[in-house]
């Protein structure tokens, strides 16, 4: 049974990063991503821990870009601040499932950038 138990996990973390890209597209994916983070993260062995982190990160450090470019939108310069968010989220989610299905811990759960 414990075979099974760290692959559905991992498992569950990708499905993060995929929900966290398909936000891009439909809205509040993320946020059933991030509390699938958080449900998930104290079971987790340490490898997935840092993807834990990593995508809660993500999230939160997200918002606050997409927060700063709505705001930011009304003298235009907001709209190159949600591209960039669009970019960073899919280079983090690209790299965070490279790491994973490598079965290694991500390298840099606390970046800010790309990771």
């Amino acid at each position: 049974m414990n075979d099974t138990a760290p692959g559905s996990t991992a498992g569950t973390a990708k499905i993060i990063y995929i929900l966290y890209l398909v936000n891009v597209v439909v809205p509040f994916t993320g946020l059933v991503g991030v509390i699938m983070a958080y449900l998930n993260q104290k079971d987790a062995d340490e490898m997935l821990k840092t993807h834990y982190r990593f995508q809660i990160r993500t999230f939160w450090i997200g918002l606050l870009y997409v927060f700063i470019g709505a705001l930011l939108s009304v003298v235009l310069i907001g709209y190159l601040i949600l591209l960039f968010y669009v970019v960073w989220l899919i280079v983090r989610c690209v790299k965070g499932m490279q790491a994973l299905d490598k079965n290694e811990a991500h390298p840099n759960p606390a970046s800010w950038m790309f990771g």
